[in-house]
């Protein structure tokens, strides 16, 4: 049985409010319906309707964002519609009928775009890619993982790195970016377009309930000072590495050394600015933030 979950998600308007599945629900496309004649083709949709205070339903990748009419309050029947929405999913509910003269009318777009690392570039597509951060290494390592397969094709592509809506490409020095940045641009762009598998349908489940539930449990593990340390990254850190491109992950916490360890990933790995970032940057604020309990931080690269 496909193990869908549903988490509630509010938004800037006190009307709308997302749920959000741990798995793709569409691919390519974005619905929105009024009324449940315009429904007709999402099962899903359909279903929902038949609430007496929905009055709008949109599906996007692994989101399904409901608009309601002001007779209720959100917080009286959120949990009740998020249980509806998983108990559809799970029992192999149709969420939208497959239309494939559709999806290959969706446009995709793909843009380059450097980072801080001479090695890496990112390339930014206008659709969601995954729902949890992929990195792979080399070849062997991507045989759930059709897209970053392809690309390790190309003989100057050393790592492939993928988040969210971009892919960050690590390459060998045999090729500059001026002669391949738009080849694989094209190619990216033209994958997609394809409508072809990213990632397996088994590596998407098993990432996006299995790790945030790990991660969950491990931070609770952690001593206070690592927690501390683990939210500051979180809510500090993590965006704007990446924004360049690639992630940081809390490693350890050694108290007596006051030392933290992290891991730095896609552009960040390896990256030349990177240990001036640490030292000047992260090194910086922690010491900053947590009072006496840190002095130096180190990177690993992942």
């Amino acid at each position: 049985m496909k193990s869908y979950n549903i988490e509630i998600k509010p938004t800037n308007n006190n009307s709308i409010v997302k749920f959000e599945a741990n798995r793709f629900l569409v691919e390519h496309q974005t619905f929105e319906f009024k009324n449940i004649d315009e429904a007709s083709n999402s099962p899903l949709a359909q279903q929902l309707f038949h609430l007496p205070f929905v009055k709008t339903v949109f599906i996007a990748q692994n989101f399904v964002a409901i608009e309601k009419f002001n007779i209720i309050e959100w917080n009286e029947v959120e949990k009740e519609v998020a249980s509806q929405i998983e108990e559809y999913l799970n029992n192999g509910g149709v969420i939208v009928k497959s239309s494939e003269d559709l999806k290959k009318n969706i446009p995709i777009t793909v843009y380059a775009e450097s980072t801080p690392n001479p090695k890496v570039m990112k390339f930014v597509a206008n659709k969601k890619l995954v729902l949890s951060i992929q990195e792979f290494k080399s070849i062997d390592e991507t045989a759930d993982a059709p897209l970053a397969q392809s690309l390790f094709h190309f003989p100057f592509v050393k790592e492939v790195f993928i988040d969210e809506n971009y892919i960050s490409i690590s390459k060998y020095d045999i090729a500059e970016w001026e002669d391949i940045t738009l080849e694989l641009r094209e190619f990216i762009r033209n994958y997609l377009q394809e409508g072809k598998t990213i990632l397996k349908e088994n590596v998407q489940k098993t990432d996006t309930t299995n790790s945030i539930e790990k991660e969950e449990i491990a931070i609770e593990n952690l001593d206070d000072t690592s927690q501390q340390i683990v939210s500051i990254l979180e809510e500090y850190v993590k965006p704007a590495v990446a924004s360049d491109g690639g992630n940081i992950k809390f490693e350890s916490y050694n108290a007596d050394e006051k030392r933290v360890k992290v891991i730095l990933q896609g552009a960040c790995s390896g990256c030349p600015s990177s240990t001036f970032t640490l030292k000047n940057g992260i090194e910086n604020m922690l010491k900053e933030m947590l009072h006496g309990k840190v002095e130096s931080v180190e990177a690993i690269n992942g």
